[in-house]
């Protein structure tokens, strides 16, 4: 069988010129095309599902929320396993699918089940999917230098503009926003004014919750005008909650201002982001979506920061904390490094022990095809560009060498033998 291949090779060389050329082509065509990252994704094929119910106990959460998702969500096929973790006011449910299931068609039949086991829960309590990214998805982290700027406000930037830009580009699934102050209006209710006015908290609860809401009419006609009636309700500022009724004390109506304090303030925060010992700082985290390319998408959130920075206020600009393509450039950048030297040393070593400069040219022509076709394997098999394939590709480099000078000089030394053979027989 090698035999009969070495012979057609050899008597159709414009067959094997036309394939090596199309290999090649095919070859380069893949690697613009194969995904592209410094770290390989060996996560496992998951589904998060989190819930929210805040000022609970872990314990309450795990038998209300917990319990009854991770017993629903079991039914569900091509499952491995269904892990639950209760903390204080969270809930988080970890669906583990087979690693041949597709993640989109996983998260659909989670989401299926998720509306079944709605009915399972407390009143008011809505679970969410996870974004469709992966452990390895954190690629890029930026923070926000605004010196004239407190933290409250950078964070309203962050949450209300930069987040939302950074979200449209192609292949990132979330932008996570860390640092700073989330501004709420906060009420502080004095328990003795309550009794006095004889008011239950939760009539206080409830007036501040129907009083922040925008209240649809109807239209009608007069003097050949239409008019359009609604009520406007949401609130804008401390004053428009101090002055919502809550309650009556005889014919007097009484207000939020009477009961309790209302001001603005900072959410209840678990953690501060310091930047080397200097300060705190407001920024967002990028979170690549689940097999996508991640350099491809860091130059577009790079490119989209540069749009979003011509909208900032005066003095703020952006600050990279963390580029994760500076680790893939340096992996891609080792590999053409040692693809090259592989091939000088070759065609040296070539032409000092055989003194012939056509066998160097075949190994030349054998090293980047053989490249070539490991990564149209890479794309074939949905593996990505990352430390472990490059290297792995680097190591073989050094074995198609070594293959090809063995080869290239037993050919030489068959091919001399039988030259010095024929001008013997000639000379007999």
């Amino acid at each position: 069988m090698v035999e009969k291949l070495i012979q057609f090779a050899v008597h159709n060389k414009f067959v094997v010129l036309t394939l090596s050329f199309f290999l090649f082509g095919w070859g380069i065509y893949s690697v613009q095309t194969n995904p592209i990252d410094a770290i390989p994704d060996l996560s496992e094929n998951q589904v998060i599902v989190f819930t929210e119910w805040m000022g609970r106990s872990p314990q309450l959460i795990e038998d209300q929320i917990t319990y009854p998702l991770v017993s629903n969500l079991q039914g569900i096929p091509k499952i491995k396993n269904v892990r639950g973790t209760s903390m204080f006011g969270m809930s988080f449910v970890y669906v583990i699918f087979e690693d041949n299931v597709d993640v989109y068609w996983a998260r659909t039949r989670v989401m299926e089940r998720l509306n079944y086991a709605q009915r399972l829960l407390p009143q008011g309590v809505t679970p969410s999917l996870g974004p469709d990214g992966t452990g390895v998805g954190h690629i890029f982290w930026y923070h926000l230098e605004a010196p004239r700027m407190d933290l409250g406000e950078q964070r309203a930037l962050q949450d209300w503009y930069v987040k939302f830009a950074l979200q449209t580009v192609k292949g990132v699934s979330e932008v996570a926003s860390f640092g700073g102050f989330g501004k709420q209006y906060q009420i502080n209710i004095d328990p003795y004014k309550l009794n006095y006015f004889n008011v239950p908290l939760m009539d206080v609860l409830n007036a501040v919750r129907k009083n922040n809401n925008d209240v649809g009419g109807r239209k009608f006609e007069m003097s050949d005008m239409a008019y359009i009636v609604r009520g406007l309700g949401y609130i804008k500022n401390t004053k428009d909650i101090e002055d919502i009724p809550i309650g009556n004390y005889g014919s007097v109506p009484v207000r939020i201002r009477d009961v309790a304090s209302v001001q603005m303030g900072g959410e209840l925060r678990l953690g501060i982001f310091d930047v080397d010992g200097e300060g705190e700082v407001v920024g967002g985290i990028v979170v690549m979506r689940y097999g996508e390319n991640a350099d491809a998408v860091i130059k577009d959130v790079k490119l989209k920061m540069k749009e979003v920075e011509k909208g900032l206020p005066p003095n703020v600009k952006f600050k990279v904390s963390y580029d994760r393509s500076e680790l893939i450039e340096a992996a891609v950048a080792s590999v053409k490094g040692t693809l090259i030297e592989e091939m000088i040393t070759v065609s040296i070593v070539v032409l000092i022990f055989l003194l012939h400069w056509r066998s160097a040219i075949i190994i030349l022509i054998q090293l980047p095809i053989s490249v070539a076709i490991g990564f149209i394997l890479l794309n074939a098999f949905g593996i990505s560009s990352n430390i472990m394939s490059l290297t792995g590709i680097a190591l073989a480099i050094g074995v198609v060498v070594d293959d090809g000078i063995v080869m290239v000089e037993n050919a030489y030394r068959h091919l001399s033998e039988a030259q010095l053979k024929k001008e013997k027989n000639e000379s007999l």
